[in-house]
């Protein structure tokens, strides 16, 4: 009698493996959101919130209305409803979602609220739907007791949604596409609903389980509507920190990070550099006394590890380079023709511990892990900049790669880490790689020679000294200094790096690209002619 106790304690009904699920998908859906949602409005702490805050929400109401409708509807069949309702709009999710983003993107609303309309149109309704499961379950529990029913479905619920934290977190993404994880979700809900309607389906269940099925499959196979990227996708996946894609477009291969270009290639001068802002790397060439004294380099960030690849083939120089995501390498392998070699080591890890663990000492270190709406705070910071004068020679450079405005309401990134920079190497130098004041690539240079390089310097340095690569156009984009008195000195216990990045919420994001040799020819042929 005992152990038939036990079994009936530790036994769920239906409603509560359906609860059980519920509680799988709203969280696993409410992880997704993050990577569905960060390609068009970043995945700062303002787009997290408005997430959180959309589910929350989104459950409570359901809870709400659920609580109110379940001592008269609750039954296994409105279960299996609900489930196959939220099922369906999974499918809608996975064929239109990039369609629905886009088309919401435009709303005039603060630049910290601009993913609300879109997260609540394509994560409320489902999140709704799901939020009726729990009341409904403790309506049809075997318990007794009101307070132990809705306390033990609860519970249900809840490891249901440490279930789907975990496993979209740490198995589903790094694994699955967007879409695929998805059909997952979708179809984890027609199977409950199926379960919860047998064994004696009636025709109607029936089809509707088959036309649910049908939608999820078909979203998949047919592709999602409205296109993220031009050109081929030759590689797509979701690694542990970010959507990864790789794309061709004619002769310019394309790495792309949750949805923004990163890095590019031509397939056919590899040697080139697509992105104007990857030339700026060869500054310190210039800045140094000697450009022979820069003998080690770290790059912190690998991307298509365009400089690191020019600087282990170009100069006699040693090049470690500290990447967070595993995939990131992976692709710069496969589809980026780097390759380690003695002047090249990879190093796959966080660019700050690397720092404060490693017993090497660098020339130049080569800070290129900034993205337009998500920075690593840690590596902004007057601590970060310290460790990296720590770990540099007493004549190195520190070179960082900012993606903000030089000028206007979109600088208060560049204008604090130029202040926080200020505030560790002695002379501090700025270069835009764009001619106006939108979102672009800023290269930050500093250095621990007190000395003041000018302009002209450098002009006459580029002239003189053979480095591969003639700077002239990226020296004339010398600036000597930065207005930083209305923004935060950035530090580890106070670096409020989310707002100041969210002006840059909704601007263009320029990246300037370098013609290639025909585009270049055709160009000198009509400034002769001219």
């Amino acid at each position: 009698m005992a152990a038939f106790n036990t079994r009936e304690r530790f036994s769920l009904t239906r409603a509560e493996v359906a609860v059980f699920v519920s509680g799988v998908a709203s969280m696993g859906l409410e992880i997704l959101a993050g990577r569905i949602v960060a390609p068009q409005f970043g995945s700062s702490i303002y787009t997290w919130g408005t997430i959180i805050g959309v589910f929350l929400a989104a459950l409570s109401l359901g809870y709400h209305r659920g609580g109110k409708q379940a001592a008269v509807n609750a039954s296994n069949e409105r279960l299996a409803v609900l489930m196959l309702g939220t099922a369906a709009y999974v499918a809608v999710l996975i064929f239109a979602g990039d369609l629905l983003l886009r088309s919401m993107a435009g709303y005039p609303l603060p630049s910290r609220l601009a993913s609300l309309p879109a997260v609540t149109i394509l994560f409320g309704p489902p999140t709704y739907l799901l939020g009726f499961i729990s009341p409904y379950g403790a309506e049809l529990s075997r318990k007794e007791d009101i307070g132990e029913a809705s306390g033990h479905v609860y519970a249900v619920g809840t490891v249901g949604s440490i279930l789907g934290a975990f496993g979209t977190t740490y198995f589903l993404i790094p694994t699955l596409t967007v879409d695929q994880i998805g059909l997952v979700f979708g179809l984890l809900l027609v199977g409950t609903a199926l379960a919860l309607t047998l064994p004696e389906m009636e025709w109607r269940p029936a089809v509707a389980v088959a036309g649910v099925t049908v939608l999820l499959v078909g979203a998949v196979v047919s592709g999602p509507a409205g296109i993220a990227v031009e050109g081929r996708i030759v590689h797509q996946t979701q690694t542990p920190y970010q959507e990864l894609q790789v794309v061709d477009r004619g002769d310019t291969r394309t790495l792309y990070l949750d949805g923004h270009r990163h890095s590019a290639m031509d397939l056919d001068d590899p040697d080139r550099h697509v992105f104007d802002y990857t030339r700026y790397f060869h500054l310190p060439f210039l800045a140094a006394d000697d450009p022979d004294d820069i003998d080690r380099v770290l790059f912190i960030g690998g991307g298509g590890f365009t400089g690191p690849k020019h600087f282990a083939d170009e100069y006699d120089v040693t090049v470690d380079v500290v990447e967070i995501d595993p995939d990131v390498i992976d692709a710069g392998k496969e589809y980026f023709g780097v390759e380690e070699s003695e002047n090249l080591t990879i190093h796959n890890g966080d660019g700050r511990q690397f720092l404060r663990n490693t017993d090497e000492t660098y020339d130049l270190i080569v800070l290129d892990a900034y993205k337009k709406d998500k920075v690593p705070f840690q590596m902004t910071t007057e601590e970060f900049m310290q460790l990296a004068s720590d770990r540099l020679s007493p004549q190195g450079m520190f070179l960082a790669n900012v993606i903000s405005a030089p000028r206007g309401p979109a600088s208060r990134f560049y204008r604090a880490e130029y202040k926080t920079m200020n505030r560790v190497f002695p002379q501090v130098y700025s270069f835009p790689t764009s001619g106006s004041i939108v979102v672009q690539n800023i290269e930050v240079l500093a250095t621990k020679d007190e000395t003041l390089l000018t302009e002209d310097e450098l002009r006459e340095r580029n002239e003189r000294r053979d480095i591969g690569i003639d700077l002239r156009d990226e020296v004339g984009n010398y600036e000597r200094s930065a207005e930083t008195d209305d923004v935060p000195l950035l530090r580890d216990d106070h670096a409020p790096v989310d707002s100041l990045l969210d002006p840059m919420v909704g601007q263009r994001y320029v990246v300037e690209e370098t013609p290639d040799d025909g585009e270049a020819a055709d160009e000198d042929a009509e400034a002769a002619a001219g």
